[in-house]
């Protein structure tokens, strides 16, 4: 075992430049090592939740290929390498029994990092939640957030001599609102406004981890959120366009600044006004609670009433209590539908900056292209490398703007299982052959590497 002291968030002076994956997107291995189901295993199995009807449970099979991925971020020569622990790889049944050789892998992905001088950014859930909790609930269930503070602590005692720089959640906003409003996502479910008592929940489930893990320390314990600007396409849609920051923004900004959720959103969703949802020390315990954020920013939102006879089920379902709401992005687009502006990215980070007061780290940006694989499986995703260099530029724009910005973690860097678009939508900076798991370099990976070798 590598042990060294471990790196945490950068100074103002320092800058990270990274690459990032998350756990069921890549490793596969879904049955090896005693690791239990997850939420995605159960609702990847159902007919029709999945567009090509594909699961994680190869993926890029990076359980048993860790020294191939570890010479790509080496060649890439990132500082900084952003990946997810798989909560039931490490706890199984949610609760309870701790499994050895889950731990085992995360300390041979920790130690091939350090090995490599690349600094470890450990996130604890990307929304992998053992299937045994949400069988009792989920995280509509409070129990799940002392559940979540009590594995942090298992990661946390077994890596953090090695660890310092810790995310809680990546993007809640997902897990709460895809997972337990729009049912697009794993568990499936279709809450209406009880999916913001998920969100309560996973707010409170990263305060209690992060004042444990503070306490043990850990290092430096944020959380990543994916924010977004909210430009309202025209006047009329002013209110829309506040609800929507309402359920974007505020549901999680709000209780970190303020120790509150604000008058809208109660309304949007009373349960957020029930004492026995929202008990008394909660907020005062979120409050405060992050050493950083994270922002991960792909396309803004341009939020719009509906004209007569118009209807958006999915608009109405991502966002409950927000009536008559559906968006018009603007192209051009990218493969998987979404706008490319990077004047939000500077706007975004600007504003985070002043809100919060907190160091921020961009913790995911990229875009889905549609990938042209040659005879050699090479790929010249052009339209890829403009996306990043441009979203670069407007990072750079708002460092100079103010915006307290320490790092930036490209997503993502292998081709891999993109959620409830399978394996159809690729963002990766190197493509994965799927007969062979062969790893090819993109040319946006050459770009990359050049721009962090450049920028150091």
């Amino acid at each position: 075992m590598t042990s060294r002291p471990p790196t945490g968030l950068p100074d103002a002076q320092t800058f990270l430049w990274g690459t990032a994956t998350a756990s069921y997107q890549v490793e596969g291995a879904t049955t090896a090592d005693g690791r239990g189901p997850s939420i995605w295993d159960t609702f990847a199995a159902l007919p029709g939740t999945v567009r090509d009807g594909k699961d994680g449970s190869v993926a890029c099979d990076s359980y048993h290929r860790l020294d191939e991925d570890l010479a790509l971020l080496d060649r890439l020569g990132v500082d900084a390498y952003r990946f997810s622990v798989a909560w039931p790889r490490v706890v199984p049944q949610g609760v309870g029994n701790v499994e050895g050789r889950g731990l085992d892998y995360y300390d041979r992905v920790v130690d091939g990092l350090l090995e490599r001088g690349i600094t470890p950014m450990v996130t604890l859930y990307h929304w992998d939640l053992p299937q045994a909790l949400e069988s009792r609930g989920g995280w509509l269930n409070r129990d799940t957030a002392e559940a979540f503070a009590d594995y942090a602590m298992v990661v946390t005692e077994r890596l953090a001599d090695r660890v310092g720089l810790w995310a809680t959640h990546n993007e809640p906003w997902c897990a709460a609102l895809l997972g337990y409003a729009a049912g697009v996502h794993a568990p499936g479910r279709t809450e209406g406004t009880r999916a913001l008592v998920a969100a309560h929940h996973l707010n409170l489930g990263h305060a209690l981890a992060a004042h444990r893990m503070r306490e043990a320390g850990a290092g430096d314990v944020g959380i990543v959120h994916n924010l977004n600007t909210v430009w309202p396409e025209r006047p009329e849609a002013a209110d829309v366009a506040d609800g929507v920051d309402a359920i974007r923004n505020r549901v999680w900004i709000d209780p970190l600044v303020d120790g509150a959720y604000d008058e809208r959103l109660r309304a949007i969703a009373p349960e957020l006004a029930d004492p026995d949802v929202v008990r008394e020390g909660d907020l005062d315990l979120i409050r405060g609670s992050a050493d950083w954020i994270g922002v991960n920013y792909y396309t803004p939102d341009r939020p719009d009433v509906l004209d007569e006879g118009e209807v958006d089920a999915g608009a109405a379902a991502a966002y409950p209590g927000v009536e008559g709401l559906t968006f018009r992005p603007r192209g051009p687009l990218t493969d998987i539908g979404w706008e490319t502006d990077d004047r939000a990215l500077t706007e975004l980070l600007v504003a985070t900056h002043e809100r919060t007061g907190l160091p921020l780290l961009v913790t995911e940006n990229g875009a889905a292209c549609v990938d042209a694989v040659a005879d050699d499986c090479r790929v010249d995703d052009q339209d890829r490398i403009t996306y990043l260099r441009d979203h670069l530029a407007a990072l750079e724009r708002a460092r100079e703007q103010g915006a307290d910005v320490r790092g930036y973690v490209c997503w993502t860097l292998l081709d891999n299982f993109e959620w409830a678009e399978g394996y159809t939508k690729t963002f990766g900076l190197v493509h994965i052959d799927p007969e062979t798991q062969d790893r090819t370099p993109k040319a946006s990976f050459d770009f990359y590497a050049d721009h962090v070798a450049r920028h150091r």
